[in-house]
């Protein structure tokens, strides 16, 4: 079967959602990841586990727990609170944590994290943490369009831009195929990040991060539905 949606969606209602992942690890298959979003009162939060279970694949990073409670202003994804935990390894664990006080303009990150990443971080309008700069993407892709987004998180800031694709391409999950608008990061360095948005899915089709031009973390959507 083929779905052959336009590539984008620019519906500005937030839709609840679980999504799972097929995660490969430099082109190898090596766990699953779940991907959710949902409301909490007034607020949303949005949560991202990966989970390596084949051969070295938690040692190597694999094993990863990320969300972001936010809220929406003015049409603006606006993060409150970040957490991050690694398990890289089986009796090892690093726990980051993030309050976004907007009230007083700032960021402030506590937890397994270098002194100068605990220092206060001002904020500006439309900063954003990994999770929500994704949603982003997903709102904002268009055919032949430049995004461009301020990433704060876990203490560091930093300039994103992306370049959507001219013309959308034919990406398979499970029994169906997506027509998905590949959209790339373009100021990455060596690391790059690739995430392919289809109209009328909530979620990314597919995320791609590469080091030194090499496949890293490659997740593949398998199913998505609605959260209760």
């Amino acid at each position: 079967m083929l779905a052959l949606a336009p590539a984008v969606s620019h519906a500005d209602d937030l839709q609840p959602f679980v999504a799972t992942y097929d995660a490969w690890y430099q082109g190898k298959q090596a766990g699953t990841a779940t991907m959710r979003l949902q409301p909490e009162g007034a607020q949303w939060r949005i949560d991202l586990g990966i989970r390596g279970n084949r051969g070295f694949a938690g040692i190597l990073g694999l094993n990863l727990q990320q969300d972001t409670l936010f809220d929406v202003a003015a049409g603006i994804y606006r993060p409150l609170r970040q957490t991050t935990t690694r398990k890289a390894a089986v009796f090892f664990n690093r726990k980051i944590e993030g309050i976004y006080d907007w009230s007083r303009g700032v960021a402030r990150w506590t937890g397994d994290l270098s002194k100068r990443r605990r220092d206060p971080v001002p904020l500006q309008p439309g900063d954003m943490s990994a999770l929500l700069i994704n949603l982003a993407v997903m709102r904002d892709a268009a055919p032949g369009a430049a995004l461009n987004y301020r990433f704060v998180d876990g203490g560091r800031v930093r300039d994103y831009a992306y370049q959507a694709a001219a013309e959308p391409e034919i990406l398979p999950v499970g029994e169906m195929s997506y027509s998905a608008l590949r959209v790339s990061r373009t100021n990455g360095g060596n690391d790059e990040m690739i995430i392919w948005v289809a109209a009328g899915v909530p979620t990314p089709i597919r995320i791609l991060q590469r080091e030194d031009g090499e496949d890293a973390v490659d997740l593949r959507l398998v199913e998505y539905q609605g959260a209760p």
